[in-house]
């Protein structure tokens, strides 16, 4: 019996300021996904998402997904990518995939896509698909599009570091850039709870916030392409956007005050992450602790790395 394995890893998203992208300018849906994404702005971390994909030949087609050991009916995401990619194959199989995320779901850390996008890359490299990385990402992007768990960020995840997207759409349609860094930078992430990405993505009311403060964060930052400019930008727009509720800017005071250089807040979740230098982050995980249990404290270097294969096996 045939059976195939391959693991790709992901970096945590976080996600500092948005636009969603998902209308044109005279106000009708686009239909096509591929072009459908967000404009904004974060860093990939050296936490994320582990994932095996196991495949052996079966009858029918099946997908099985477990979240940190547990059964996951929750992550459509990945199912979704992964039917996609089963149709492009002749022959039918079972597919088992194994997320080990370190960091926390549903509060704006880029799971949803992080999961979909190392499951493609596994299952493609398990089976042998002939697909590009930005194919790959493609799919990826697609099944999180159509599962309403985000807009933008799968492309992000390939590049990691300090990233910008200056123009929306599925990787190899959507512009990305980055703010060039030294990896002296940490992160700390201070959490009180996730925010449903699709209940903001469903306002209208909060649409025209976010897209009105948007794209000026993104034209601010680009004028001067700065860490510390890009993080009092980013702050500014989760501030006039509606986003920092009282609890947030008390973690913003209490890294402002440990020395952080800057801080945003995670777009979708009551999160803050706070960048400082390697040696003074224990001061601002000190600091969250005043108001968060040390369970709701992440400190994580950056990853420069991106989405990427990091082990594969075989036997027949």
């Amino acid at each position: 019996m045939m059976f195939k394995s391959a693991q790709a890893f992901a970096p945590a998203g976080l996600s500092s300021f948005f636009e969603i992208c998902d209308q044109t300018e005279a106000g009708v849906p686009i239909a096509d996904p591929e072009r459908v994404g967000a404009r904004g702005g974060g860093f990939g971390l050296r936490h994320g998402v582990l994932t095996t994909v196991s495949i052996s030949e079966a009858e029918r087609n099946s997908i099985r997904v477990f979240m940190n050991g547990k059964v996951a009916p929750e992550a459509e995401t990945t199912r979704t990518a992964l039917r996609m990619l089963l149709d492009k194959t002749e022959k039918t199989y079972a597919v088992v995939v194994r997320h080990e995320i370190s960091v926390p779901v549903g509060a704006g850390f880029g799971t949803s896509a992080g999961g979909a996008l190392t499951a493609a890359l596994a299952f493609s490299k398990a089976l042998g698909l002939p697909l590009t990385f930005n194919q790959i990402g493609k799919i990826a992007h697609v099944a999180e599009v159509r599962c309403k768990t985000g807009l933008g960020t799968v492309g992000p995840l390939m590049v990691s570091g300090c990233v910008l997207t200056i123009e929306p759409g599925a990787p190899g349609i959507s512009v990305i850039d980055r703010i060039p860094l030294r990896s002296e930078y940490v992160v700390v992430v201070g959490l009180f709870g996730p925010t449903p990405t699709r209940q903001v993505l469903s306002s209208a009311e909060k649409r025209l916030e976010v897209n009105r403060y948007g794209r000026k964060t993104l034209e601010a930052i680009l004028d001067e392409p700065t860490l510390e400019n890009f993080l009092a930008c980013c702050w500014d727009f989760s501030e006039k956007a509606g986003f920092a509720t009282e609890r947030i800017k008390q973690l913003a005071r209490l890294a402002k005050g440990a020395g952080a250089i800057g801080y945003a807040q995670n777009m979708l979740g009551e999160a803050i992450h706070a960048v400082t230098f390697k040696e003074n982050a224990v001061d601002v995980a000190e600091a969250f602790k005043q108001v968060l249990p040390k369970t709701n404290i992440l400190v994580s270097e950056l990853d420069f790395q991106g989405a990427r294969l990091v082990n594969t096996s075989e036997t027949v």
